[in-house]
């Protein structure tokens, strides 16, 4: 059942696919009502998914990649209806629902078997590491879509060329999203790698801070930190944000792709 309702949750994060699709072709107003309406019929049942997964595995962190990613996917679409019933605007969307989609399509192929099978997955530390770091790279890409948007509506405007595509907000709506989001996601990606770092000192010792996956996790949180840090000191706003926050994102895909590589992120047991 829980596959079930992931694919059902799928129908409903495609149409947001199809308007990002369309936005490219400059065909997506007549979308734009709709879409947001299945979002969340979709997260509502991304959720129910997650819930009777949990159930059926007796725990609540991710045992198999398909299912950190069907979290993730839910997260990032959280955080984007989070913003939207701040700003009332999909335009993100052209981002975050392909994203969302691809997640969601990932782990609604099929039911692997469980890859991460060591008692730490039962310990409540790990699914609040898993959920707070979860959270971080959701509020990261949210603001790394907001220095997207900006370049491009920075663009538009300089060349006077604003034309019938989508429509963005004003430069400094865009630029206010990605802060919020960062100003967000910094307590959650901070609050994490505490949490995961209890249970590492504890299972591993000091012998973790060796392993990949630390390495670029701390790599990322500092450029967060730098990130804030130039918007309270240095007042870096706009294009300079803007590449920073891409920067970052870069950093933080790295830091995903390194659950592949890593030896303390498989809890394999015996």
């Amino acid at each position: 059942m829980p596959l079930l309702w992931l694919r059902v949750a799928l129908i409903f994060y495609a149409l947001g696919l199809v308007y990002a699709l369309l936005a490219l072709a400059r065909k997506a107003e007549s979308l734009a009502r709709i879409t947001v309406p299945a979002l969340w019929l979709g997260l509502t049942f991304h959720f129910v998914s997650l819930a009777e997964l949990t159930l059926e595995q007796g725990h609540l962190t991710p045992s198999t990649h398909n299912h950190a990613e069907s979290l993730l996917a839910f997260l990032v679409a959280a955080f984007f209806l989070a913003f939207w019933l701040k700003y009332r605007t999909v335009s993100p969307g052209i981002f975050v629902f392909p994203l969302v989609f691809l997640l969601t399509l990932l782990a609604a192929i099929g039911e692997q078997p469980q890859e991460f099978t060591s008692p730490l997955l039962r310990r409540g530390w790990i699914f609040v590491h898993v959920t707070l770091i979860f959270l971080g790279y959701a509020a990261l890409f949210l603001s790394f879509v907001a220095s997207m948007l900006y370049l491009w509506q920075e663009r538009r405007l300089k060349s006077k060329n604003m034309g019938k595509w989508l429509r963005l907000p004003p430069l400094q709506v865009i630029d206010e999203i990605g802060y919020r989001a960062l100003l967000l996601g910094f307590p959650f990606m901070t609050l994490g790698l505490i949490a995961g770092s209890i249970v590492a000192q504890e299972q591993f010792g000091a012998a973790f801070f060796h392993d990949p996956k630390i390495v670029l996790s701390i790599m990322v949180w500092i450029i967060y930190m730098v990130l804030l840090f130039t918007r309270w000191s240095a007042g870096w706003r706009g294009r300079k944000a803007a590449f920073l926050s891409t920067f970052a994102f870069i950093a933080a895909v790295g830091t995903w792709a390194a659950n592949y590589l890593s030896g303390t992120h498989r809890f394999l047991g015996p």
